[in-house]
């Protein structure tokens, strides 16, 4: 089991950029694929992208030219630089791992943080 925490959400205007983090601990970072989920008020939770233990990334095609995912497996950490903001990017954004390959089914990530806020206002 690993733990995850999120950080870096906040209240921004639109097209701004900003980074979330989300620091793990626990089992050994490198052997888990990690991910970028998020839900909005009153909809489900949806994939915003996902980075394999080597390194090779997928993304959803609403942020695909947008934002990139990174990880750091020396500082137990992986990113989500997002840029060009837009209002309908606020939601809470969950980090997630997994043990196996990187997809993109929210049921297939065992390990959960607790989310960060992310509101872009017009």
């Amino acid at each position: 089991q690993v733990q995850l925490v999120e950080s870096g959400g906040g209240l921004v205007q639109a097209g701004v950029s900003l980074r979330l983090s989300c620091a793990t601990s626990g089992r050994t970072f490198s052997s888990y694929a990690m991910a970028w989920f998020r839900q909005a008020p009153g909809k489900e939770r949806e994939f915003v992208a996902a980075i394999s233990r080597s390194g090779r990334t997928s993304s959803a095609d609403s942020v695909k030219d947008r934002f990139t995912i990174s990880r750091d497996n020396a500082k137990n950490t992986v990113y989500l630089q997002m840029n060009s903001l837009k209002p309908e990017d606020t939601a809470v954004y969950y980090c997630a791992a997994e043990e196996a390959t990187y997809n993109s089914i929210p049921s297939r990530y065992t390990d959960w943080g607790q989310g960060t806020q992310v509101i872009v206002s017009s």
